[in-house]
């Protein structure tokens, strides 16, 4: 498997493309002003305790408080009492960490069981266990890893330092290489201990890398042929962590200093444009209608216009197949999580049910993101589920559209401003002209003229040409057009 990370810097934002053999497979988005927060570390302040939830609310510092579950509070010596009343009262100071962002109106989810990733191993403090990540199959490199990591804390004297979790990027790893990760982390964990001990609730300890750093961490593997930044300034930055963390992939990542914007080498935009459509067409005529509700996502199968050439059994296995194919592919393109039912065509013969089920368990082994396939309903559903920590594509780039009442979505004028600038770059490098005119709905325009001012007058200088605006009345929100001048 050929596989290449373009990653794409601006000032406002920065956006990664997970491409293998030329495909597109899953893209992320993270905007200056809106980064996520999951894996952060934060000295918060209980404000509310809810008994009959057996739950909390902690002022963690963002506009929403934030939800922690019993369960996911760890006792400590002194606690008294029974359920969540025992473990934590309103005004306390306690010390957690964002597992799941902010999503809709749900505040975001925390645990107080920290833990801290580096390139091989997650380091746990309150730990003592060392775990191996389930992808790792065979028996003696689970072992040898295991072996490895006792070894190196034993030299080290951090026997009863914490856990560890070895993760899949490890298979194979050399000593050498998991000794630096371990005295990375419990370097890292000791600047956190002593912010702990000095900070004052709300405030955030600890922060999770950016997404260029955290994608070289989490997704470039031995595979990975290619890492290519548009950005010299990040470039530089990458380099460094790779050089410190990774140098086995320091010769794989390198600037991409084309003209032609790096996204457009994969036809990458189209592919983000697609990924936000409801249906997905299949290349045999059949096409999936995807719907995310507010409790699952629920994925159609349908044949359309392919009537196969044999019988109609033979018909809807194959597009079933392609199916699976396809929607193990969407769901990490569009970064879907928790419940997912997908209603395949019904099969009358068992052998087919069999295969088509064990293609979407294949191409499953192949997302970063943890899913389980729970089986087939009743009814002939199959059930699965994918962990969801940050927001969907659609709701990174989308929001709900007024003119349908929420039902479907449209592009924010922020995410319309952003396509205009890279359009603009683009007519600047393919055509001679002496300015630009754009035209746009009044939402987009004013955002041009007002938060945008500055990067407006950034592209100006960079093309070397003036920018006007005019606003079309009759134009949606999503629509706009750059005519050369």
């Amino acid at each position: 498997m050929s596989e290449e990370i373009l990653i794409n810097i601006t000032p406002m934002e920065s956006r990664v493309a997970v491409v293998e053999n030329g495909v597109l497979q899953e893209v992320h988005v993270e905007r200056t002003q809106r980064r996520g927060i999951v894996g952060n570390i934060y000295k918060g302040k209980v404000v509310r305790v809810l008994p009959g939830m057996q739950a909390a609310f902690v002022d963690i510092g963002l506009s929403r408080a934030a939800f922690i579950h019993a369960a996911d509070i760890a006792a400590r010596e002194g606690m008294t009492g029974e359920g969540i009343s025992g473990l934590v009262h309103e005004g306390q100071a306690i010390v957690v960490q964002v597992t799941k962002d902010p999503i809709g109106s749900k505040g975001a989810r925390l645990t107080t069981n920290l833990s801290i990733p580096s390139r091989y191993l997650v380091y746990m403090p309150s730990s003592s266990h060392i775990g191996v990540s389930l992808k790792i199959e065979e028996e003696a490199e689970r072992e040898r890893l295991k072996q490895a990591v006792t070894e190196c804390l034993a030299k080290e004297g951090l026997e009863d330092k914490g856990g560890f979790i070895i993760r899949t990027a490890t298979e194979g790893a050399d000593p050498d290489a998991i000794m630096v990760d371990i005295r990375y982390l419990h370097r890292l964990w000791a600047q956190v201990r002593e912010q702990m001990k000095v900070c004052a609730a709300p405030t955030v300890i600890y922060e999770e890398l950016s997404l260029p750093l955290r994608t070289l961490r989490d997704l470039a593997a031995e595979h990975t042929e290619k890492v290519r930044i548009d950005s010299r300034e990040m470039l530089q930055k990458a380099q460094q962590f790779v050089g410190e963390l990774m140098p086995e992939i320091s010769d794989r990542v390198e600037h991409y200093p084309g003209e032609r914007p790096i996204f457009d080498l994969y036809s990458i935009e189209d592919e983000i444009q697609k990924a936000l459509e409801r249906k997905v067409p299949l290349k045999s005529g059949g096409h999936l209608v995807i719907d995310p509700t507010e409790a699952m996502t629920t994925i159609d199968v349908n044949t359309g216009a392919f009537v196969g050439h044999r019988n109609l059994e033979e018909t809807v296995f194959k597009t079933n197949l392609e199916a699976a194919l396809t929607i193990a592919r969407q769901l990490r393109l569009r970064n879907v999580g928790g419940i997912i039912i997908i209603d395949f065509i019904d099969m009358e013969d068992e052998e087919h049910r069999r295969q088509v089920l064990r293609t979407l368990e294949r191409q499953l082994e192949r997302d970063y993101a943890k899913t389980n396939i729970i089986g087939i309903t009743e009814l002939g559903l199959v059930q699965m589920t994918r962990k969801r920590t940050r927001e969907s594509l659609a709701q990174v780039l989308c929001e709900p559209c007024v003119t349908c009442q929420g039902r479907g979505h449209m592009r924010t004028a922020e995410t319309i401003c952003y396509e205009i600038f890279r359009e603009i770059i683009r007519e600047a490098r393919t055509f001679q002209a002496d300015g630009y005119m754009v035209l746009a709905n009044q939402s987009v325009v004013d955002r041009l003229l007002d938060e945008e001012s500055g990067n407006v007058a950034d592209l100006e200088s960079f093309i070397g040409h003036p920018i006007r605006f005019q606003v079309e009345s009759m134009y949606s929100q999503e629509q706009y057009d750059v005519v050369l001048l």
